[in-house]
């Protein structure tokens, strides 16, 4: 629907942004002027004590100096309601008592129709709650009542009761004046295929409403009482107002939650809903009884980026959630994603929440698995991979199921992770047994020129199985690295100054190294003791685990304390080795992905010269950079004027002999 030019600013002229904030925030008195329109409070979009959230009412914007969220009235009704943008045009025009442009004709008739059948479904709405108290109805409420619904929770969900009559609801409504068709229209009751008068749909069920993202009743799901019942569920069906595919259970107060920081958890059924928003997970929706359909998955998508499917803990919860990732796959996109949490055997969400509480179903929730962790789970579950066809045969349903994912980078990304997943499972649980794998094949040394034997590699020593460095994988290397540059600088205090950029460069994932290097940086440059202005900064426990680690000990600079030229070739050395190897790991990184997306040749040759720095780098150690030498007789002699010496020398020798 377009809007006529000058609507939004008469809206805007009509509504006082002050007045629409002002329901969700609390104003600081001391920084706010009213008079002025200068309002001050705690911005609503991110958590804060002080009141850096400013609302200019004269000119109708507001900003956040600390989440820098800014916009009109319109977009504070988006965000914080969570709704599209007609809606919050709907929202404030209602408020501000303007009149919504006019449709054409076939349209508004349409709409006045529609209109017609939410009323008739809201006065079903209060029928049904009223059955909920009659004595009819007893063992409906007993029923609640086992199921841990107290009188406060029936009526924040309307629970209801359709009565065991053939026109209950049909009498009721018609004796209001509503006409026959449109309580037909509504879905509440059918017509007989031989013709007679209209019979209800419900019977003998609890009833819930079923609410679209505006908040009106489109339709109902009725529980039935009867164990002998065709259907324990049934819904409504398709009507001018209600299409199950593209409806969600408790879907406006869900977006709400979300919006205000809550997770969007879509369960199976209405009391798993209930369960959870009223153990405190608002965010909670359900799709209707059915497998969850392209349609439902773009309403999720639209109240989250990535909801969390919280399925029953039994087969057949396991067989939708394995549908569902079929369903999904065309529709991944960046910023579009879906998480599994798969509750205990035999448990819903109902369950669980009553049997352990909320914490273990937040716990749960904390702990769901990717989608691309079920992808693998459901193509190696029980499958045994010991011979190349069937490897192959995995390797072709995986490409062909990624291959649904039309956005490349992510498609790229699925496509790296499930690399490592069989790498996992291919190499690095060789001899496991639970893949049906054969033992690796273990390299060795051939013997006795070309018709010799392979002899069985040589068992490695077990000091050498535990070496760090054996053990070790790139970031360990770098955590080395790290510890002999911080335990030389604080050996030798007089090389701070001059290195104190490597500092400022190095990340120190480790928490120990990351205080020392933090202490570092706020140490006075010529101070004597800098073991002892750490300590005094840090606590001594971190500095003695680093110097009393066996890389730390060995090391010349730190066994030789004070010797200023070997502290700095040390230091310049695992400098260098340390911006070589990380710009190394950086550009793999980086190339992995490239590759995955089929980049060019320019990939090959940035990733062969960030070896060759690499390598240059590593083998620095090994050539003759010290700027002295050490003389037999103990002096230390300076490499350049030794060298400039003995060419003088050469040279007076030649001379002499000429």
């Amino acid at each position: 629907m377009s809007l006529p030019p000058g609507f939004l600013d008469e809206l805007r002229n009509r509504v006082s942004l002050s007045h629409v904030v002002g329901r969700k925030v609390m104003w600081d008195s001391r920084k706010s002027n009213q008079a002025k329109g200068d309002m001050w409070a705690p911005c609503p979009f991110h958590q804060e004590k002080s009141a850096s959230f400013h609302v200019d009412d004269r000119k109708g914007f507001y900003y956040c100096f600390g989440c820098h969220a800014k916009g009109d009235a319109i977009s504070f009704i988006r965000e914080t309601e969570n709704v599209e943008f007609m809606e919050a045009v709907e929202i404030l025009a209602r408020e501000a008592g303007l009149q919504m442009p006019a449709r054409d004709p076939q349209a508004a008739k349409k709409a006045d129709r529609r209109s017609q059948l939410v009323e008739v479904m809201e006065e079903a709405v209060k029928y049904y709650r009223l059955q909920l108290r009659t004595g009819a109805a007893s063992e409906a409420r007993a029923y609640l009542d086992r199921r841990g619904l107290d009188l406060a929770g029936q009526d924040r969900f309307e629970i209801g009761y359709a009565p065991d009559d053939r026109q209950g609801v049909f009498r009721h409504l018609t004796g209001k004046g509503i006409a026959a068709d449109l309580v037909v229209a509504a879905g509440l009751c059918a017509e007989p295929e031989g013709g007679g008068a209209p019979y209800d749909r419900f019977r003998g069920r609890i009833m819930f409403p079923i609410r679209d993202g505006r908040g009106r009743c489109i339709a109902f799901g009725g529980r039935s009482m009867d164990p002998n019942a065709r259907a324990k569920y049934l819904n409504s069906p398709e009507t001018e107002l209600f299409d199950k595919g593209h409806s969600l259970y408790n879907h406006a107060p869900a977006r709400e939650a979300v919006g205000k920081g809550q997770p969007l958890i879509v369960a199976e059924g209405y009391m798993d809903v209930i369960a959870l928003s009223l153990a405190g997970f608002g965010g909670a929706v359900a799709p209707l009884g059915t497998a969850i359909t392209p349609g439902q998955l773009e309403l999720m998508w639209r109240i989250s980026p990535e909801p969390v499917i919280a399925l029953d803990g039994d087969k057949a919860g396991l067989r939708a959630a394995y549908r569902l990732i079929d369903v999904a796959l065309p529709l991944l996109e960046t910023g579009r994603a879906l998480r599994f949490c798969l509750m205990p055997e035999g448990q819903d969400p109902d369950d669980l929440i009553k049997a352990k509480g909320a914490g273990a179903m937040k716990e749960l929730l904390d702990g769901a698995m990717p989608l691309v962790s079920l992808l693998w789970q459901r193509a190696t579950e029980g499958q045994v991979f010991d011979s190349p066809e069937r490897k192959a045969m995995l390797d072709k349903r995986l490409r062909d199921e990624i291959g649904q994912i039309k956005d490349p980078s992510l498609k790229g990304h699925y496509g790296e992770e499930v690399k490592e997943l069989r790498w996992t499972l291919f190499r690095g649980n060789r001899g496991g047994g639970n893949q049906g794998a054969r033992p690796a094949f273990q390299p060795g040394a051939r013997t006795g020129g070309r018709g010799g034997r392979w002899q069985p590699a040589p068992v490695p020593l077990a000091s050498t199985k535990l070496s760090p460095l054996v053990a070790g994988d790139e970031d360990f290397q770098v955590f080395l690295r790290e510890g002999i540059i911080l335990a030389t600088l604080i050996a030798n205090p007089g090389t701070l100054e001059r290195f104190a950029y490597i500092l400022e460069r190095m990340e120190c994932r480790n928490h120990d190294l990351r205080c020392i290097r933090d202490a570092l940086l706020d140490c006075e440059t010529d101070c004597a003791d800098l073991r002892a202005e750490v300590a005094g900064r840090i606590g001594h426990e971190a500095l003695e685990n680093l110097f009393a680690q066996r890389h730390i000990t060995i090391c010349p600079s730190v066994r030789q304390a004070g010797d200023q030229d070997i502290a700095v070739m040390t230091l310049a050395e695992e400098a260098a080795k340390l911006t070589a190897q990380r710009g190394l790991m950086a550009e793999i990184d980086e190339a992995s992905e490239e590759l995955s997306m089929e980049a060019g040749e320019s990939v090959t040759w940035r990733l062969g010269q960030a070896a060759l720095t690499f390598d240059r780098a590593t083998r620095a150690q090994q050539e003759d950079t010290a700027e002295y030498e050490t003389a037999p007789n103990g002096v230390r002699i300076n490499r350049d004027e030794k060298d400039a010496f003995a060419d003088l020398l050469a040279r007076l020798t030649k001379t002499g002999k000429d």
